[in-house]
């Protein structure tokens, strides 16, 4: 059932973070399946923000945007809140990969929100793929990648970015939490850790802690409430069997054609992801 009228080809470009695992690149399969902002009566729920690409895409009236990182947030709060102090900061940073590990391991927990939003958008833009890892300490640990997309992002694109923020709460919390925070007339969309085709993620790129079976059998019994409660979902997930298993009562599975490769940062065909609609 295609639900929203948006062209693939003017998706908006928006976008504050790089992330393998993000869904910009495939926003293109996703949204026709998606209510549009107009069909979104209530709020626009996401409680695994990630790159944040399809609320930016949306662009919803009301929002509730959550993630269990604490400096995921953080890096989100700051820039709804001070994205032009953060700019002058960002471009201020050593451009060098001597200075990305001396700046990535130097501790700024008495730092404010603004330097630590700024500091974590340039070891994303710096770092390997993009990628989001923490060590079993909580520290960030990925390698230095090069300067190609340092620049990609600028002073009105923060702006912009901070303006689509403005109507959204951002709360750090487990995801069980926020959806059940969902009513009627709300809509959550899902992005979940996984590794497609697999039935657990045993080394995310998100965050140091795992996401097992034990997550998504709880993911399934907390939006099976949702469902009751009349909220329609969307989420993209592993099209493992035993994972299917748990989404196949009451809702419509869509094969993704083109996805997440086993490389960081690739697309292939067959990927082994699905989108699973309640709708």
């Amino acid at each position: 059932m295609i639900l929203n009228s948006q062209i693939a080809s003017l998706v908006d470009p928006i976008r504050l973070i790089r992330y393998p695992g993000g869904k910009q690149r495939i926003l293109q399969f996703i949204l026709p399946y998606l209510p549009s902002r107009e069909m979104i009566k209530g709020k626009y729920i996401e409680p695994f923000l990630g790159s944040g690409a399809v609320f930016f895409a949306l662009n919803p009236y009301r929002a509730v945007l959550s993630d269990i990182n604490r400096d995921l947030i953080d890096l989100f709060r700051g820039v709804k809140r001070y994205p032009r102090e953060i700019w002058r900061i960002y471009v201020n940073f050593p451009k060098d990969k001597a200075s990305y590990y001396r700046i990535r391991d130097k501790e700024d927990n008495k730092k404010g929100l603004a330097f630590r939003a700024a500091k974590l958008l340039y070891l994303n833009r710096t770092c390997f793929k993009g990628m989001w890892r923490q060590n079993s300490d909580g520290k960030f640990n990925i390698g230095y990648g090069g300067l190609d997309r340092v620049w990609v992002i600028n002073e009105e694109s923060l702006n912009m970015v901070s303006k689509r923020l403005k109507k959204a709460l951002l709360i750090c919390s487990d995801f069980e939490e926020t959806i059940e925070k969902g009513k009627r007339d709300d809509f959550i969309f899902l992005d979940p850790p996984y590794k497609p085709g697999a039935k657990d993620l045993l080394h995310s790129h998100y965050l140091h802690n795992k996401f097992r079976f034990e997550d998504y059998v709880r993911l399934a019994k907390v939006l099976e409430r949702a469902s009751d409660r009349g909220v329609k979902w969307a989420m993209t997930i592993s099209s493992h069997p035993e994972i299917l298993k748990l989404f196949k009562i009451k809702s419509n599975i869509y094969k993704i054609p083109k996805g997440t490769g086993k490389r960081p940062g690739s697309l292939i065909f067959n990927s082994g992801e699905v989108l699973i609609c309640n709708y």
